[in-house]
């Protein structure tokens, strides 16, 4: 799921001030502590062989973000592909894999525990 900013909902405006807001964007329901998060990705990174051996080969991780600039592309476990690109919100649920289209910067949040495990896993994969 995604939206770009242009399509939130605008519920005030003010001389300086302008809060847009999309209601019912993901659950976080019984998650414990998110953590916050920035990555700079470069054109062409694809998550797939860092993602071998998780449940799915995919990431079972929900995120919620924001691209600041470029162009992002998930698969889920279907083979649904969703594209994300400069000033959209997005929300990946769990069962997914990335492929960076543009080299892009994005700001996330996700489940601390959930995604600790992906990256201690993805390190793991890089390194070893």
């Amino acid at each position: 799921m995604h939206i770009a900013k242009e399509k939130i909902d605008v519920r005030l405006e003010l001389p300086g001030a302008v809060v847009r807001q999309h209601t019912g964007f993901g659950d976080v329901s019984g998650y414990g502590k998110i953590s916050g998060e920035y990555f700079s990705l470069a054109a062409g990174v694809d998550t797939s062989p860092l993602f071998q051996g998780l449940e799915g080969n995919m990431c079972q991780c929900p995120h919620w973000g924001y691209v600041l600039c470029g162009q992002i592309t998930t698969t889920d476990v279907s083979g649904h592909k969703e594209t994300v690109k400069t000033n959209d919100l997005f929300y990946w649920p769990p069962g997914h894999n990335v492929h960076v289209d543009e080299e892009a910067e994005i700001v996330m949040f996700s489940p601390q525990h959930e995604h600790s495990h992906v990256i201690d896993h993805m390190i793991a994969r890089a390194t070893g």
